[in-house]
């Protein structure tokens, strides 16, 4: 999957010299925490900065703002976005793979990449897109279950477990192998009505159910 998959092309932008009380209002109005800051070109929107709900909350002084960032011009309130914005924001492209924007954003801790391509603005990519993102991978409503498994080093587990469907008449919905502590970990979505069967298998493999999750999903059911 890549970041033109899942990012957000409906944007809410302001211009360097909108008012800080507008772009409050239209935070307030559109539900987001940030703004993206642009400026019209003929190729399109260019990117000029971020404005995020704690630059303006952080912008007014104590006697107005409780939360408000106590400095040697705390006096002065500020009167633009572009007075308080983050300048050049890191930024991701369209066809970046969604793991990497998400570790980009892990290691930086942000909440939000916009999406440029060349120099305009296509879009912005957030911590609740991402999470969409892999809820997509892992969950489904389809009759199932999700198992995660040891495998062992160097063990091809597509193999493993293409001849178990096809054994057990099932289907791989998604099979995603990670890394736990340094031991190989399997995930997979498997859906059929023969997936206690597959279960067995695998243990029967010798291999270590490490979890199960089975599918439909009702919160609060035990697994």
């Amino acid at each position: 999957m890549i970041v033109s998959m899942w990012m957000t092309r409906d944007l809410a932008t302001v211009r360097l010299e909108t008012p800080v009380t507008e772009a409050a209002r239209l935070m307030a109005r559109h539900k987001v925490r940030r703004l993206l800051v642009v400026e019209p070109w003929a190729d399109g929107l260019h990117l000029q900065g971020i404005l995020s709900a704690k630059d303006v909350i952080h912008a007014f002084p104590p006697h107005i703002n409780p939360f408000a960032i106590v400095g040697p011009d705390a006096r002065l309130t500020p009167t633009t976005v572009g007075q308080i914005m983050t300048s050049a924001p890191r930024t991701t492209t369209p066809d970046t793979p969604i793991e990497e924007a998400a570790a980009m954003m892990c290691q930086h801790k942000i909440g939000a990449l916009p999406v440029v391509r060349g120099k305009t603005l296509a879009g912005i990519i957030t911590e609740s897109d991402i999470f969409r993102a892999f809820v997509s991978l892992l969950g489904s409503d389809e009759k199932g279950a999700r198992i995660t498994f040891d495998a062992t080093k160097g063990e091809d587990v597509f193999d493993l477990m293409a001849k178990l469907s096809k054994r057990e008449k099932i289907r791989i919905v998604s099979l995603i192998w990670t890394e736990l502590d340094g031991q190989p970990v399997c995930m997979v979505r498997l859906a059929g009505e023969a997936v206690e069967a597959a279960l067995d298998d695998l243990w029967d493999s010798g291999h270590l159910i490490l979890n199960v999750i089975r599918f439909p999903f009702v919160a609060g059911e035990k697994k």
